[in-house]
């Protein structure tokens, strides 16, 4: 008895599943967009998702939200993109995990007629040209530009004066090659500012920890970090303190999250640059909607950046 008992609630549980999934299907409302993200293990990211969701509520749209776990993870987020076209989804919006490496898969959705928008890291340009690859628009910030504010604000707090170790992002990436470009601009042709460490730290949290106490115990005399995201500043200023330094290094980041401003407002990080994700993933889904409707779009689509410091930081 107990054995048909337990075989009749398998059965219900599997058919309220399978109905479930038909409402879904039979619900489904106006154009399908999938939104491909590096990770969703970043608040930049769930920032942007939820932007991306609201819009798609206001437009009726039916959204699928998808990730690797890793930002590296160049492999998984070209699997699921390929998996996106299989079930012929009316329009693709990526931010890419590898600017040259993702080119193949946005082919792909070319071939297969599937538009698609490239929300905050740029693809590499050479090779989009090389492979005859299209996209309807870039959604993001100057990076560049943001680098180069970051690089500013780091002169004036440390009146031209400091030991500067920077935490990079991935190899080859073209966010973090920008910001650190404008980072580098923005120090240029000051003597008192020198950089005696740059290291990649992957964009991730542990990373930004460990790479920074090794850059640490090797330069006993930095003075100053720049961390390429917020989630390596984090980490840095985790080891920052373990080494009982808190207050002798100053640390800016980049993407103003909200452990970022907590910190801003602690007085524990100097400055972080603000992108402003949710309105990213916004953009993209609309610009999505109109690229389904035959719209032509910008080639570039800019979102604002902001330096948020302890005067200015809202929590």
């Amino acid at each position: 008895m107990k054995k048909f008992a337990v075989f009749i609630l398998l059965f219900a549980i599997c058919c309220t599943g399978a109905c479930n999934r038909q409402e879904d299907q039979s619900n489904t409302p106006g154009p399908r967009v999938a939104m491909v993200f590096k990770t969703l293990n970043n608040p930049f990211f769930i920032d942007m998702q939820k932007g991306a969701e609201e819009a798609a509520q206001r437009l009726g749209v039916h959204l699928t939200v998808q990730a690797a776990e890793r930002e590296v993870d160049v492999e998984k987020q070209m699997q699921i993109i390929e998996n996106l076209i299989q079930t012929k989804v009316d329009a693709i919006c990526v931010t890419p995990s590898g600017s040259r490496e993702i080119v193949p898969a946005i082919a792909k959705a070319n071939a297969a007629g599937i538009p698609v928008i490239i929300v905050d890291t740029r693809l590499d340009e050479r090779a989009v040209h090389e492979a005859g690859v299209k996209y309807a628009t870039f959604i993001g910030s100057d990076n560049y530009e943001g680098g180069r504010v970051a690089g500013q604000h780091l002169t004036t707090l440390m009146n031209g004066n400091a030991k500067v170790a920077v935490l990079e992002g991935i190899p080859g990436h073209e966010t973090g090659e920008a910001r650190l470009r404008g980072f580098r601009e923005a120090i240029k042709g000051r003597p008192g500012l020198e950089v005696v460490a740059s290291q990649p730290a992957n964009w991730e949290r542990d990373q930004g920890f460990s790479v920074c106490q090794n850059l640490m115990q090797a330069h006993a005399n930095i003075t100053a970090v720049f961390a390429c995201n917020d989630m390596m500043a984090l980490g840095a200023m985790e080891a920052i303190a373990a080494a009982g330094k808190t207050g002798q290094i100053t640390v800016i980041g980049f993407d103003a999250i909200d452990d970022a401003r907590q910190a801003i407002a602690a007085g524990t990080l100097a400055a972080s640059v603000a992108q402003f994700p949710a309105e990213m993933g916004r953009l993209a889904v609309e610009s999505a909607v109109k690229v389904i409707r035959g719209e032509t779009l910008p080639a570039y689509t800019p979102v604002k950046i902001e330096l948020i410091k302890k005067e200015n930081v809202v929590l």
